[in-house]
């Protein structure tokens, strides 16, 4: 009897101590558990790709010495030797500091410890020859419209930037995305530039898909710090309201340019709104047709409601514009005078003119309906042409619409306008879409382009923009807001209002989730 029951007694507690044993365990199993999920985690936030939906398809097969730059720029793939601050002034990035020997001369020492992403290094020479190459191309990019520049090594680590004439915006300029600093890969004897594994940022292209698509993956021996995604899978977007579905369904992570139209049927906490410098302008031809007439040029000019523009077709979230600079631009509100020398303006007549415009950017097709409306009301006979960029571009720069509406960045380049006046309105600029060439004009451009930055300059740049204005080649309309839409599950996109920068080292998903 005592036998038989002092067996279970030991059974007993060797089950009890077991399952003590049991009960203190747990605890580091499941803390040891949690980290390793956690630790899992995080690894796989680290190895996701980005899904960005952008506005426009690259127009040069992503060439860096054409405006297909800015995509490289905003992708993190092409760098320069200049960046620029929020302020717009110059900071280092591939050149690490700089000095101006004389009026004409500047010395840019090179970064040392940089890849480009095919392996080979970065050197003064690559420096000279890839600059040197901006120069020499056919059309020049825009940031040097009427600079002559000659590159030459100074040593191994530097170079010497010289001008024709006395330039106080050379580091301003060498931010420029048109000048990112290339491996010899890039350049083919044919004349074209290929980006594919020839930048030196922390993402590499790696794959570009025509108009449809690019994609690109981290740079593992970035020489700066390592980037957070794994990679950018990059879909051209034109259509607004596909751009706008694909933020709301999680087809894509970042998303350029939101439409007006589409920001109510988006989570609030997706849309992300910043006053940019980008001017809504209708260019007015001056050189042929019936607005070769100062006088009618000027009855268009009255036309136009630009109350009625921004409050119809961008709902408010756009600002009416007093000149060709708006409010991302704080001090040229208080520089401006009213403009003076403006003609008288002449009935119209029924004088037919044709109005043209492009689809890229969704909201411009609804402005052009309504700017044809009220030009029509004012007795002008109006004939419309709306088409894609890419499809549009040649016959707005030849000259072959009396009016065209264009969004245009007016500190795209430098972070300075000049660029921007020079190249829309000085006679030889490379985008006068107005074929505008007048004497005032080109001599307050020569005076602006003259002076050092700071006030005296401001004011130099609002007295030619009221030389520019007086002429009614250009009626600005309204100052545009940057829509961007982001996931929630997104940190560190950039909000830039100049359109450099998108997606960096730093943008990264902060959990696994989806939507």
């Amino acid at each position: 009897m005592t036998l038989r029951h002092a067996l279970p007694l030991p059974l007993t507690l060797l089950s009890l101590v077991l399952l003590a044993g049991c009960q203190q365990e747990e605890p580091a199993s499941a803390e040891r558990s949690s980290s390793e999920s956690a630790s899992a985690k995080t690894a796989e936030v680290g190895d996701r790709r980005l899904k960005v939906a952008m506005l426009q398809p690259p127009r040069s097969g992503l060439n860096p010495l054409t405006d297909d730059a800015f995509k490289l720029s905003r992708w993190s793939t092409a760098e320069t030797l200049i960046r620029l601050d929020d302020d717009g002034s110059p900071q280092p990035f591939l050149a690490t500091e700089w000095e101006q020997l004389d009026p004409r001369t500047w010395r840019f020492a090179i970064r040392d410890g940089v890849t480009f992403h095919d392996g080979s290094p970065l050197t003064a020479e690559r420096v000279v020859a890839s600059l040197t190459a901006a120069t020499q191309a056919a059309p020049k990019p825009r940031i040097l419209d009427g600079v002559s520049m000659e590159i030459e090594a100074d040593g191994d680590d530097a170079v010497i930037v010289r001008t024709a004439e006395a330039d106080p915006l050379v580091p301003n300029r060498l931010s420029s995305p048109q000048l990112a600093i290339m491996s010899a890969r890039a350049y083919r004897d044919n004349g074209t530039v290929n980006p594919i594994e020839a930048g030196t940022g922390p993402f590499v292209l790696e794959t570009i898909n025509g108009t449809q698509s690019a994609h690109l993956d981290r740079y593992e021996d970035y020489w700066g710090e390592r980037a957070e995604l794994a990679g950018i899978d990059a879909d051209y977007v034109p259509d607004g309201t596909a751009r706008g579905a694909a933020l709301r369904t999680g087809e894509a992570d970042v998303v350029e340019a939101v439409p007006v139209s589409q920001v109510a049927l988006i989570d609030p906490e997706r849309i992300h709104e910043v006053p940019m410098p980008r001017t809504n302008t209708l260019y007015l031809n001056t050189e042929s047709g019936p607005l070769a007439d100062p006088a009618l040029r000027a009855a268009a000019r009255e036309a136009v409601d630009r109350e009625a523009i921004v409050r119809t077709v961008y709902e408010g979230r756009a600002d009416v514009a007093n000149g060709l600079l708006g409010p991302a631009l704080r001090w040229a509100d208080g520089l401006r005078s009213p403009v003076d020398g403006r003609p008288t303006p002449a009935a119209p007549d029924g004088a037919s003119i044709t109005l043209g415009t492009f689809t890229d950017r969704a909201e411009l097709p609804e402005v052009a309906v309504l700017v044809e409306q009220q030009l029509e009301a004012a007795g002008f006979d109006v004939q419309q042409e709306v088409r894609q960029y890419a499809h549009i571009e040649a016959d707005m720069l030849a000259g072959e619409f009396d009016a065209f509406i264009l969004s245009r960045a007016t500190m795209l380049d430098s972070g300075d306008p000049v660029a921007y006046m020079v190249s829309d309105f000085a006679c030889e600029g490379s985008f006068n879409i107005a074929q505008l060439c007048d004497p005032e004009v080109e001599a307050a451009l020569e005076k602006a382009a003259e002076l050092a930055p700071g006030p005296e300059r401001r004011q130099a740049i609002i007295d030619a923009e009221a030389a520019i204005l007086s002429t009614d080649a250009a009626v600005p309309m309204l100052h545009e807001r940057v829509i961007q839409g982001e996931s929630v599950r997104v940190a560190g996109a950039i909000r830039d209002p100049r359109e450099r920068e998108l997606i960096d080292e730093h943008t990264r998903f902060i959990d696994d989730g989806g939507e």
